[in-house]
């Protein structure tokens, strides 16, 4: 369960070099631990040490149980973490109300997920549209922006049609419209193409690559695919909650 608390921001003197750093950083993460309570407690992540700058195109890759769910859980701001400091976007995330986090998710990070997670007794404008719903804009103006996203994606005749109605990379692509519509700071994507084919995952994979280096949208991507990983310009290897040395594309 996430905790009340304030939301706290790094005031500690740095140098040069820090300063430098930490002004192009989206995301830090500084001796990160997580273990999950039990009869044997699991401890999942053992001192996560992480940045990622603006801009950055990356994946995260892992064997199963190696720790890279709960990780992008915490990045999310969707699970807490026991010792150590994240810091998204300047703020330290840190035992949050849930309120508070949800506030976060909705104004910093743009969510994609493997099984699309569309509504789907609702169109492509609709589902676009949700997320800004839920902040309160009016349908006109939601709708209108939710065109310009849909539009964005190639799939402005589409946007009257149904999930069921769509193949899989266009219920993909209506996702990422949906992850865009807030102008978040973060996308961070789960498995994205695991449920499409090798083709379809290809076309999607461009459009991360398109929304990166023509917008310069800061993209996370967890994958166990290497052929995904290879289209990002820089792999981050989790292993026994332990991140690898990087790799760059």
């Amino acid at each position: 369960m996430l905790q009340p608390t304030s939301i706290l921001t790094i005031t500690k003197p740095k140098t040069n070099q820090d300063q430098a750093m930490s002004q192009n950083a989206i995301i830090t993460l500084t001796d990160v631990n997580k273990t999950y309570p039990g009869i044997v407690p699991l401890h999942v992540l053992k001192g996560i040490n992480l940045e990622i700058s603006r801009g950055e195109l990356v994946s995260i890759m892992g064997a199963s149980g190696s720790g890279k769910s709960t990780l992008l859980n915490i990045l999310g701001i969707l699970d807490n973490y026991d010792s150590g400091d994240y810091v998204l976007n300047g703020t330290l995330i840190k035992n949050l109300s849930e309120n508070r986090a949800a506030e976060l998710r909705n104004r910093l990070i743009g969510f994609v997920f493997q099984s699309f997670n569309l509504i789907s007794y609702k169109n492509a404008i609709e589902n676009v549209a949700l997320p800004l719903f839920y902040q309160g804009v009016s349908r006109k103006k939601r709708n209108m922006l939710a065109m310009e996203q849909l539009d964005r994606m190639g799939l402005a005749d589409r946007a009257h049609h149904l999930p069921g109605e769509l193949s899989g990379g266009q219920k993909q692509r209506v996702a990422i419209a949906r992850s865009l519509i807030t102008k978040p700071s973060i996308i961070l994507a789960d498995e994205p193409t695991g449920a499409l084919d090798s083709q379809t995952s290809k076309e999607v994979m461009q459009v991360f690559r398109d929304l990166n280096s023509d917008a310069g949208m800061t993209i996370i991507i967890v994958t166990h695919d290497p052929g995904v990983g290879a289209k990002t310009n820089r792999i981050i290897r989790i292993s026994d909650g332990l991140i690898l040395p990087d790799e760059n594309v």
